[in-house]
C-alpha cells in the first residue's frame, strides 16, 4: 500500500473509535474501507476485530478510571454474550445479505423510536426501571452475542438497548458495559477468524491505532457529556447507520 493509505486507515479508525465508544456503528465505516483496500468481506470482518479488541481495551480502561465501569454486572451479561459470539463466529449465514441489512435497519429504527418516545428510560438511574428477570437477560444477550460473533457491525446498538431496557442501566453505564461485553467475546471470535485465514494482522494493527485514539477521545466526551449527550449521539448514529444499510440494500436489490 502507498504511505498515504495508512494515514487514511488511521483517520477512519479514529472516527470509528469515537463512534463505537460513544454509541455504535463505527464498523459500518471501517468494513467498506477495508474492502476497498482489497480485502474480501470475510477477511475485512476478521481484520476489523483486531481494531475492535484494542479499541475496547482502551475504552474499558478509561471508563474504569472514570469510575463508570461495573465489572460484576459486565460479567453477568457478558458471559451469555460470549457463548453466543462463539456460536455466531461458526455460523454460516445463508440469509440474503441485502435482506439482512434491511432487517437490521428495521430494528435500528425501532430502537430510534423507543429512544425518542421514552427518553427518561435511557437517562434515569437503575432504580427508575427495574430489570427483566435474569434468565430472560441470559437469552437476550446470548442472541445478541450470536449477532456480534458473525457480523459485529451495529452490535453496540443492540447491546445498548438490551442493557438499558432489559438490564435497567442508565445510558452512560450501559455504554461502558457495552464496551466491556464486546471486549469479552472479541478475542475468541478473532481467533476463529484467524484460524480460518480471515485476518490481515498488519492492516488490522494499523486500523487499531486509529480506533484506540478514537476510544480515548470518545470516553472523555462520553463521561463529560453524560447520559443525555450520549442519547443524542446514539440517535444520530442509529439514524445514519440505518439509512446507510437501507440505501446499500435497496441499491443492490434494484440492480438485480
Amino acid at each position: 500500500m502507498e504511505w498515504y493509505t495508512y494515514i487514511i486507515v488511521v483517520a477512519v479508525g479514529i472516527v470509528a473509535g469515537i463512534i463505537n465508544t460513544m454509541a455504535a456503528g463505527g464498523s459500518l465505516l471501517t468494513l467498506p474501507v477495508l474492502m476497498a483496500l482489497g480485502l474480501p468481506p470475510n477477511m475485512a470482518n476478521g481484520t476489523n476485530r483486531i481494531a475492535i479488541f484494542l479499541q475496547n481495551v482502551v475504552g474499558v480502561n478509561r471508563f474504569h478510571k472514570e469510575k463508570v465501569m461495573d465489572f460484576p454486572s459486565g460479567f453477568k451479561v457478558g458471559i451469555p454474550a460470549l457463548m453466543g459470539a462463539i456460536a455466531g463466529a461458526f455460523i454460516a449465514v445463508n440469509l440474503n445479505d441485502e435482506v439482512m441489512k434491511l432487517a437490521i435497519a428495521g430494528v435500528m429504527i425501532l430502537v430510534f423510536i423507543l429512544m425518542l418516545l421514552k427518553p427518561n428510560r435511557w437517562i434515569n438511574s437503575h432504580e427508575a426501571h427495574p430489570p427483566i428477570p435474569y434468565w430472560v437477560q441470559v437469552i437476550v444477550f446470548f442472541f445478541v452475542g450470536i449477532y456480534g460473533g458473525f457480523i459485529q457491525a451495529g452490535v453496540g446498538f443492540f447491546l445498548l438497548t438490551s442493557l438499558v431496557l432489559g438490564s435497567g442501566f442508565e445510558l452512560l453505564k450501559a455504554n461502558a458495559l457495552k464496551i466491556f461485553v464486546i471486549l469479552l467475546y472479541t478475542p475468541l471470535a478473532l481467533i476463529i477468524f484467524f484460524l480460518h485465514g480471515d485476518v490481515d494482522i498488519k492492516l488490522g494493527l494499523v486500523l487499531a491505532v486509529g480506533n484506540m485514539i478514537g476510544a480515548l477521545i470518545g470516553t472523555k466526551i462520553a463521561v463529560k457529556g453524560g447520559a443525555v449527550f450520549i442519547r443524542y449521539f446514539v440517535l444520530v448514529a442509529i439514524l445514519a447507520a440505518a439509512t446507510k444499510l437501507i440505501l446499500d440494500a435497496l441499491k443492490v436489490l434494484w440492480c438485480t
